[in-house]
Order: structure tokens, then sequence, then C-alpha cells
């Protein structure tokens, strides 16, 4: 099989996924009843403990980071009904999902393995910075804006267990990088189509990389996506390192200057460093 171009291999990924031999990452039941209860605007914390509680390696999780540093309060969260009381329902709907998305991130095979992990360790450096800059505004959340930094590069996922089979990609490191460059997007808004998240988190897989991108006045996920991911890949080989940052309307929309050293800003180095510290 020979693709002589991304567009090709998109088609190809289409005829897969007509035929159901490729299946996009899905939400689990867990996450989806959450996001559904609190969406209604009536989930005590008694039911979303119960819903939570349906998965014990999520509840797990879910107590290990009401205690990281990055939540904690003055005592020791011991149940989910505390976690939950404590983050609220909204952080608790942000977070399932944040904390489900690393499972997602397991590779099948030990081939996938490198680009499993370095693609999940991507997503938490985007992640981990979208946070914290999310404190430069305001009407944006910090839990939806590290959540918007884990889906960033989801479409990798599906691409990535496709080219298993597909040894032009398999075999050549540098012909499957460069798929997965331009290809992910496209593959990330088809699987951002099927989740039921808000729509301003459903453009990021997709128009991230549209470094032109301007949706208006105010800041929105996407941008705060685009800084974070500049800001993450500075200084190395990637082909969006060309860009030039003072053409990029996402940065004067944060009110960030482009030649700012994010790291250097009070108080951001160590807001990075937890969130780093909760999936890595």
């Amino acid at each position: 099989m020979q693709f002589k171009s991304v567009q090709d291999f998109l088609v190809h990924v289409q005829a897969e996924l007509d035929a159901n031999r490729l299946i996009l990452p899905t939400l689990p039941d867990v996450a989806i009843k959450v996001r559904d209860a609190v969406s209604k605007g009536d989930a005590t914390a008694q039911s979303l403990a119960e819903i939570i509680a349906t998965d014990a390696a999520i509840s797990a999780r879910l107590i290990q980071v009401a205690n990281s540093p990055l939540y904690r309060g003055t005592m020791e969260i011991k149940n989910i009904q505390m976690a939950v009381t404590r983050l609220g329902n909204n952080t608790i709907r942000t977070l399932i999902t944040s904390l489900i998305m690393q499972q997602m991130f397991t590779p099948t095979t030990p081939l996938l393995e490198g680009y499993f992990r370095s693609t999940w360790e991507q997503g938490v450096n985007v992640s981990a910075i979208s946070r914290a800059l999310a404190a430069f505004v305001p009407h944006l959340n910090a839990d939806e804006a590290m959540l918007a930094g884990l889906i960033h590069q989801i479409g990798k996922l599906p691409i990535l267990t496709l080219v298993e089979k597909i040894p032009e990609f398999r075999d050549s490191p540098s012909r499957l990088d460069k798929l997965l460059e331009k290809a992910h997007p496209h593959v990330g808004k088809l699987i951002m189509n099927t989740w039921n998240f808000p729509e301003e988190l459903k453009l990021v897989p997709s128009e991230y990389v549209d470094f032109q991108r301007d949706s208006g006045a105010k800041a929105d996920y996407v941008d705060l996506v685009q800084v974070a991911f500049l800001q993450s890949i500075a200084g190395t080989d990637h082909p969006a390192c060309r860009v030039d940052w003072n053409t990029v309307p996402a940065f004067v929309k944060l009110g960030i200057q482009p030649d700012t050293e994010i790291l250097e800003i009070e108080g951001v180095s160590e807001e990075i460093e937890l969130a780093h510290s909760m999936f890595l």
C-alpha cells in the first residue's frame, strides 16, 4: 500500500473507520456520566462520588491528585466524596477526564511505546504551561486549560495504531514523524466530533496548529494551547519552531509579549512543576 500524500492517508483512515477496522478513542462511561451529571446542575457530592466509585483506578488516582500540592488543603482527603466536596463539581468533571486521558496513551505493542510516551509527555508539557497561562486570562478556567493541553495531540493515537500495519511508515521514523505532524489535527477533529465536550475544547486538536488563527478579541483555549505549544518546542528541531511568534495573534490576546520567557514570570515555573507532577 502506497500513500502519495497525507490526503491519501486520511482517505484510508476514513475507509478504515467506515469498515469498523479502526476505532477512535472514546470516553469511558464514568467520564460521560460525571460530565452529564455536572452539566444538569443538580449533582451532589454523594451522587458524583457514587459514579466515580464504579472505576477503582480513577477513584484511587482522584484521591491521590486531590492530596497533591496542586489541590491540597489543610485536611487529608481520605475518600471520593471528600475530594468532590473539596474540589467542587466543575473541577471534578474536568479532572476525571484529564486522569482518563492518561489511560488512553497506553501503548498496545512495544513498537509503539516510544511514540505513545513522547506524545503523552508533550501533552503534559503543553497542559502544564496552558494551566499556568490561564492565570493571565481570568475568563478561562485553569483546569479546562489543563485538559485542553492534554487533548491537543490526541489525533496521533489512531494514526499510530493504524501505521503499525503499514510498513512504509512503521519502518521509517522520519516518514512517520512527518505523517503524525500533518495528519493528527484532522484525525483529532474526527475524535472531538464524537465526544460530548464544550465547543471551545473541541476546537483545540484541529485548530491549535493554525498560527494565524484569530477568533476575536477574547482569548480562548486554542490560543492558550497555541502559546503553550510554541513555548514547549522552543529550541528544538520541530518544524513549528520556524514560526515567527510576532505574527501569532494568540500572544497579543493573552497579553504576553512574544519574546517573554514564560518560565521567568513569577510563580509560573512553580505552577508548571506542580501540574507536571500530577501526570509524570
